[in-house]
């Protein structure tokens, strides 16, 4: 999978319904800062930790930035991996150099013993998760720059 051009979009789900012309589909409606957004939910699309969604829940969609969309309100998009967001989690999908900064210089890593790393089936990750595209789920970061972060949790792709 290609998770250069995953582009996440972070809200409350409002709704939750199955799409009429399929068995496998949801349409998820999120309440979003910047408006409202229809997210597809397929049987191919990732859903960390394999939870159940439900109304009232924060959550991440990530979806494929290269893809075409329809132009229309709201916004619509599918889903390629789908997190679920405490309150207070900040999450991004990056690839991360030897040093754990972003390829994009947005954010830089400081791994704890505490830091809960696995691999996205959930098993534990007892390598270096540098030189990996890495979900980073964080609650706060410095203001320098590249800001840093102690991470709550990784996921390495």
């Amino acid at each position: 999978m290609n998770y250069e051009n995953l582009v996440p979009v972070i809200g409350t789900i409002e709704t939750i319904r199955l799409r009429s012309s399929s068995c496998d589909e949801y349409v998820l409606s999120l309440d979003t800062p910047e408006g409202p957004v229809t997210i597809i939910l397929t049987s191919d699309t990732f859903i960390v930790d394999s939870l159940q969604m439900y109304q009232g829940m924060r959550i991440a969609a990530f979806y494929d930035s290269t893809a075409p969309a329809l132009l229309i309100y709201p916004p619509q998009h599918q889903a390629t991996l789908i997190t679920v967001l405490q309150e207070e989690d900040s999450v991004v999908l990056k690839y991360f150099d030897t040093t754990l900064t972003a390829e994009d210089q947005s954010l830089r890593l400081n791994v704890e013993p505490s830091t809960d790393v696995t691999s996205k089936n959930g098993q534990m990750y007892a390598c270096n998760p540098a030189n990996n595209y890495l979900l980073v789920y964080y609650s706060a970061a410095t203001r320098s720059i590249p800001p840093q972060t102690t991470p709550n949790r990784i996921i390495v792709f």
